[in-house]
């Protein structure tokens, strides 16, 4: 089965065929018998009829416990960068220290936001680059944060990074304990989706160069329906990690490629968190 999420799809393993070719047994992850050996035992020839030389080591198969650790890496590094750009960069108190921290949160969007599209269409995923998607991130949401801290309140804040985890532990309860399938017409709607917001979101900052706006992602009406439906998406995001993740342990993907299912993990948290943020703002705002 095919992804439609760019992430996964580039990895072959997250798929009902595992990495090396074999239909998988839904369920089981056992490949057809009689059809090859042992993956781990191939080996090519040299040319020269010398002996066989490996071609690929393999780091062991992917577990849920290396998806939580790279995941956990690359959220802890996202929260470390946050806190450097807060703590280095200038109180809000006039408009010249905000457009300092605007520029940084810029600089720290536009990285990560680079390093997503790598990350998203590389075939051979890459540890260093997901890292440095997360500090890229970590930058952003910081500016990000301390804005809204200074303009909204601490509870803001706060309220986001509890609810993000919150929401995260409620996705995963219910995916778990309620048995929930992910199915084709339900990815494609969701991955149009997201791309649909990301287009929206980059025509509202073309536009905002020029002082014009839509209001989409504003403190109004119309910017708190976008803010509960980018939440929603967060929520169908992380469902979908999760089916891939089962997926890629259930064919046994080499270790490396928890690094992939972390990136989309993060990419789907840091979702969550900037959409709560602007949820509660608003509502804070309005009261």
């Amino acid at each position: 089965m095919q992804s439609n999420n760019p992430v996964f799809r580039n990895s072959e393993g997250f798929s009902k065929a595992n990495a090396y070719g074999n239909q998988m047994y839904g369920g089981n992850g056992a490949a057809y018998s009689g059809y090859g050996s042992d993956p781990s035992t191939w080996s090519v020839g040299s040319p020269t009829g010398g002996s066989p030389t490996q071609v690929r080591r393999s780091t062991g198969p992917m577990t849920i416990d290396s998806v939580v650790q790279k995941t956990g890496i690359c959220v802890a590094v996202v929260a470390v960068a946050a806190l450097a750009t807060w703590i280095l960069t200038p109180a809000v108190t006039s408009t010249g220290n905000l457009s300092q921290i605007y520029t940084a949160a810029t600089i720290g969007a536009l990285g990560a936001f680079v390093l997503s599209m790598v990350n998203s269409f590389k075939r051979v995923i890459s540890p260093a680059l997901v890292l440095a998607f997360a500090a890229f991130e970590g930058v952003a949401l910081g500016g990000l944060s301390k804005t809204f801290d200074a303009q909204f309140g601490s509870g803001v804040v706060t309220g986001a990074v509890l609810g993000t985890f919150a929401a995260f532990a409620g996705t995963l309860a219910a995916y778990k304990y309620l048995d929930i399938r992910v199915g084709n017409k339900f990815r494609t709607i969701v991955t149009a989706a997201v791309f649909g917001m990301v287009g929206l979101t980059i025509l509202e900052m073309v536009l905002g160069l020029f002082g014009s706006s839509m209001g989409l992602f504003g403190f109004g009406g119309l910017g708190l329906l976008t803010a509960i439906l980018g939440l929603g998406l967060g929520v169908a995001m992380l469902v979908m990690d999760f089916d891939f993740v089962e997926q890629g342990i259930r064919n046994r993907l080499d270790d490396r490629e928890s690094w992939r299912a972390a990136f989309a993990l993060t990419v789907s948290l840091v979702w969550i968190y900037t959409n709560l943020l602007r949820l509660l703002a608003i509502l804070n705002n309005n009261n």
